[in-house]
């Protein structure tokens, strides 16, 4: 089949959308945050509700653009009254609280990068990005802090400010004052509410999203101011978001859909975003849909697939009338979740794709188009996608319908990443010419719809997050009895896959059962819930290739019981 996209078609559907953005007064530039949020507040919806937000303990606070603005006025003048420069990064680790969505747009503001965490990662993940991401300033909370950073600043020397949230007396139990430690609700009342936004090339860096590969540590993409144009016009394609909606992305801000469509896109479209603390609970969460009159709703696949095992007859106890699209990202969703959404509620879910790397969705099933239940969707405008491998210094596209393949993506959108930070070799070695090899197995039928394969390498994704093994292997090896491990993705009906680990003992530890759980709570300890694996297999040795390296896809073949492929590098057991 041919492809309908052209480089000049591109450009001009990009430079369209650009268009429908302000700029900064007197042509200075773009800026996310004035996309987001003072272009809204110093017109007529300046009143209009940003962020309804739903704490842990069921207060609801409403924050209008108007006050979003002043709020963020505040935290860039405390970055300024620190010293804090354009270009210096900004870390984010709380929960869905409003102080991280003020920080994340302030920042913005300020010119500095911002890079959210999820709060539930452990102290040795939270370290590896921070380190690697130059890390000047955190926002955090003092439960956070006391318990996953406080131990690690001798490992940050560029760590000057931590602020944390809450009241002073909060803070002050955890060493307020003291290392660069300060109340963030102390420097918020002194600040000035009025702020200009300085100039802002389009180029300079906004954004960091880390995302794990299967071979090294996290890698660390940075997006640009740019990348505005690419949330908020697929805000309006991919999700169908309109002005008078009520949004609810359910994703955590530690992770880029959290960042780009739980903040962002909503924000520059003009739209209420519903933001819940509180973490899944089926009936909870068809209460909130109903008490909130959420219109437009973009969530995960795991959690689709909870609500499911929650039964059918729990969505009829509430009104869920008002809801007219669902969208789903992060991991593949089973044609079943799609059948099930419009047989129960009513209406489809409607799957798309993309990625840390590109920024903002690239392919999706659509508003007013036929959904094909298991299928990622097709390129929206703008989005030259192909199928292909590559050969030599290129690609070879493969025009062929359903012919699996290499996902390409032509270099050009908006929200494209501009590197891997600190690692520019890393970040060459992921395009071929004028397009980027993403990684994902595709194929694409005759009609121009995209299906997912597989990964192209093992990452492992584990209710809608990015786990790399290296990562948790490196945990578990701190363990004294472990001297090494080996972690998979072992598939799992709600999570997609779970975490299993391989490990084997140095000499004079014995297997057993306490052993066995002792490892599984260290890992828990350093990685967080998230990451760290379910389940741990104690072996007499790994499998290895003769140079040494340990064959991941043999252990999960045997976990599996699937082929195992071609043995003839497998290091002989001594």
């Amino acid at each position: 089949m041919e492809r309908t996209s052209t480089r000049d078609d591109d450009r001009a559907t990009w430079a369209r959308a650009r268009a429908g953005l302000d700029g900064l007064p007197g042509d200075r530039g773009l800026n996310i945050a004035h996309e987001a949020v003072d272009r809204h507040a110093s017109g007529a919806d300046g009143d209009g509700i940003a962020f309804r937000f739903l704490s842990k303990d069921g207060r609801r606070r409403e924050m209008s653009f108007r006050e979003l603005a002043e709020e963020t006025n505040r935290f860039a003048h405390v970055l300024g009254t620190l010293g804090v420069e354009a270009g210096d990064t900004v870390f984010l680790l709380a929960g869905r609280i409003p102080e991280l969505y003020v920080a994340a747009l302030g920042a913005l503001k300020a010119r500095c990068v911002v890079c959210p965490l999820f709060s539930a990662f452990g102290p040795e993940p939270i370290r590896a990005r921070m380190e690697k991401g130059d890390a000047r300033v955190l926002v955090t909370t003092p439960a956070l802090y006391r318990r996953k950073v406080a131990g690690l600043r001798g490992e940050l020397p560029a760590l000057e400010h931590v602020l944390l949230t809450g009241s002073a007396e909060e803070g002050a139990g955890v060493g307020a004052g003291t290392d660069g430690v300060r109340s963030l609700e102390a420097l918020l009342e002194e600040a000035d509410p009025s702020f200009t936004i300085p100039d802002t090339d389009p180029e300079d860096p906004a954004l960091l999203h880390f995302t794990s590969g299967t071979t090294g540590a996290p890698k660390g993409a940075l997006h640009v101011h740019e990348a505005v144009v690419a949330h908020h016009v697929t805000g309006k394609v991919a999700l169908d978001l309109r002005p008078d909606d009520i949004f609810w992305c359910t994703a955590d801000p530690g992770w880029v859909t959290g960042t780009s469509y739980g903040i962002l896109s909503p924000l520059t479209n003009g739209v209420t975003s519903v933001v819940d603390e509180r973490e899944f609970d089926a009936e909870r969460w068809y209460r909130t849909l109903q008490d909130e009159g959420v219109t437009v709703w973009y969530t995960a696949p795991t959690a689709v697939r909870m609500l499911m095992k929650a039964g059918r007859e729990l969505p009829g106890e509430f009104d869920l009338s008002r809801l007219r699209f669902i969208a789903s990202v992060g991991e593949p969703l089973n044609p079943e979740a799609v059948i099930w959404a419009q047989e129960v509620l009513g209406i489809p879910i409607h799957d798309n794709w993309w990625q840390s790397e590109t920024g903002g969705i690239m392919i999706a099933n659509v508003a007013g188009q036929e959904i094909r239940p298991g299928s990622m969707g097709r390129p929206l405008p703008g989005v030259d996608a192909a199928v292909g491998r590559r050969a030599g210094d290129g690609v070879e596209l493969i025009e062929e319908p359903d012919v699996e393949g290499e996902l390409l993506l032509r270099k050009g959108w908006p929200s494209m990443f501009r590197t891997y930070l600190h690692e520019e070799g890393r970040y060459r070695s992921c395009f071929a010419g004028e397009w980027y090899l993403t990684g994902d197995l595709v194929r694409r039928d005759a009609d121009g719809y995209f299906w997912f394969v597989g990964r192209a390498d093992d990452v492992i994704k584990s209710a809608g997050h990015l786990i790399g093994p290296f990562e948790v292997e490196s945990a578990l090896v701190e363990h004294p009895a472990v001297a090494e491990a080996a972690v998979i993705g072992k598939p799992d009906p709600v999570a997609g896959e779970i975490v299993k680990a391989f490990v084997a003992l140095h000499a004079g530890h014995e297997p057993s059962e306490d052993l066995r759980l002792e490892i599984l709570g260290h890992a828990r300890k350093r990685l967080g819930s998230v990451a760290a694996p379910k389940e741990i297999e104690i072996l007499d040795d790994l499998p290895k290739t003769k140079s040494g390296k340990i064959l991941r896809r043999l252990l999960k073949a045997r976990e599996l019981g699937t082929p195992e492929g071609d043995l003839s590098t497998l290091e002989e057991p001594a």
